[in-house]
């Protein structure tokens, strides 16, 4: 999430929200939940507010001006006796004794008038009709307690007194909760969290999900994204490729950009493999094999995974014998080979499994195979075993001419396929390209537009030449389905 120079740009923050919406929006949610529910559970409050008028009783406009400024410097005064433990015991003595003295005191303030000798008096309860009595029990006896406490000794009248001048009323509406505020700050809240989650998990998060991440670790080309449609896996491959699905088209751009991979070489061979199990590598490896035959390429696809093989159950083959059978000599690979339903693939499984698959796989007649099979055929594909795990595909990749590397959206991190690619290159072979799998539906639609841009842009002449041969195959598999409801 940072800019080449190292430093965060504002677009950075931008694309981290786009990408982590639903997270964001999920902070949201929860945080005005949390602020609707203690909203509902908290009890309301009504506040009842009661004004005293603060004045001296002057003989003339001198004594008046002095008196002014007396009376101003005593309300101040006369707010902290709001607080005293006598005033809230002749106001609960007042209002019948049910009234807790503390209670009475946490629960009214006082507040002076800046620039004035006025005086207010608020109390909160539960009870508008109590808020509204201790309010104004509280300012009769503060005018009383002004009166007893400024009289001097000898002397029957105060020469200030302060007197109710708006009496305490009953409060329609409760002041808290706040309903409004409440939800304002757990929206607030909620974006804060959001967003300071989304740019955490962005900057903690080491996956590979775009070509950004991928090229922090290699220099090798994105030739695909493949996105997940779990509907399409179900289906026989050969038909879930000629439908005309972003899936299907996704395995197509692949093909197209294959075909710029090793151009010098008209036989190829491919090894495909990926840092882990479960990201996708054999469906891949069966999915691409398929379309390239569905063009008219002559394809061998080769079961090289020998701890776990699955081509045989997948295509519904014939896993007797295999690629063991051929490397240990038990046949030839003219009676191994298997073709692949109606297409032109042709695979080769496992076969038996062996105790020993590096050892085979490293063997004088796993070499030979290889060129046999790269004088047969125009692409070869080594359906191989994970790179961490085991070492079978990083020597596979030294026979072939490359390696295509199958990461998984959002679960391979960029340290599994650095390490993957360093073991790779650590026998002097190379990765050609990288196919990023199981990708969202709208990042692969945006690599399915680039695919059709990159063809046609900067080669128009085999981007037709792929499209006349999806036509005529598709005019083919018409003819086939015709035949077969004949």
């Amino acid at each position: 999430m940072t800019a080449s120079d190292g430093t965060v740009e504002l677009k950075d923050y931008w694309l981290t929200v786009r990408r982590r919406w639903k997270l964001i929006v999920l902070s949201v949610l929860l945080a005005t939940g949390a602020a609707g529910l203690l909203t509902w559970q908290a009890t309301p409050m009504y506040a009842s507010s009661a004004q005293l008028f603060v004045q001296t009783a002057p003989s003339d406009a001198n004594e008046a001006y002095t008196g002014g400024l007396f009376a101003t410097q005593r309300v101040t005064s006369y707010v902290n006796l709001v607080g005293t433990r006598k005033l809230s015991e002749q106001v609960s003595s007042n209002l019948g004794g049910e009234l807790d003295p503390r209670a009475l005191r946490e629960a009214v303030t006082a507040e002076a008038v800046p620039e004035s000798v006025n005086l207010v008096i608020t109390a909160q309860n539960s009870d508008a009709v109590v808020a509204r009595d201790v309010a104004q029990a509280y300012a009769e006896a503060l005018s009383a307690l002004v009166a007893d406490i400024e009289t001097p000794d000898g002397r029957t009248e105060a020469p200030i007194r302060a007197s109710v001048v708006d009496n305490a009323e009953v409060a329609t509406a409760p002041v808290s909760p706040n309903k409004v505020r409440n939800y304002g700050l757990g929206v607030v809240l909620g974006l804060l969290i959001g967003v300071a989650g989304a740019v955490l998990r962005d900057l903690l998060d080491t996956t590979v999900a775009t070509s950004e991440d991928v090229g922090q670790v290699t220099t090798a080309p994105i030739l695909g994204h493949i996105n997940a449609d779990p509907a399409a896996v179900k289906k026989v491959p050969s038909l879930a490729l000629g439908e005309p699905t972003p899936w299907a088209e996704s395995f197509r751009v692949l093909r197209t950009n294959m075909q710029y991979v090793e151009v010098d070489h008209d036989r190829r061979v491919f090894v495909i493999s990926s840092s882990l199990p479960a990201e996708g590598k054999s469906t891949t490896s069966v999915n691409l094999a398929i379309t390239l035959a569905m063009a008219g390429e002559r394809v061998a696809l080769v079961e090289c995974d020998l701890r776990r093989p699955t081509m045989a159950d997948r295509l519904g083959l014939d896993g007797a014998v295999g690629t063991t059978s051929v490397l240990i000599g038990k046949v030839t690979l003219d009676d191994a080979v298997q073709t692949y339903g109606d297409t032109t693939l042709t695979v080769l499984p496992c076969g038996p499994r062996p105790p020993n698959p590096s050892e085979l796989l490293q063997s004088h007649s796993m070499e030979l195979m290889i060129k046999e099979l790269r004088d047969r055929y125009d692409i070869v594909l080594l359906d191989a075993p994970p790179l961490l795990p085991v070492t079978d595909a990083a020597l596979l990749a030294a026979q072939a001419d490359g390696l295509l590397a199958v990461v998984r959206h959002g679960k391979t991190t960029r340290d599994q396929l650095r390490h993957a690619l360093e073991r790779v290159e650590s026998v002097g072979a190379k990765c050609v390209g990288v196919v990023i799998n199981l990708a969202p539906t709208k990042k692969s639609g945006s690599a399915y537009g680039y695919g059709y841009g990159y063809t046609y842009d900067y080669a128009p002449k085999v981007a037709s030449k792929t499209h006349a041969m999806d036509s005529t195959l598709e005019s083919g598999v018409g003819r086939s389905r015709r035949r077969g409801q004949s």
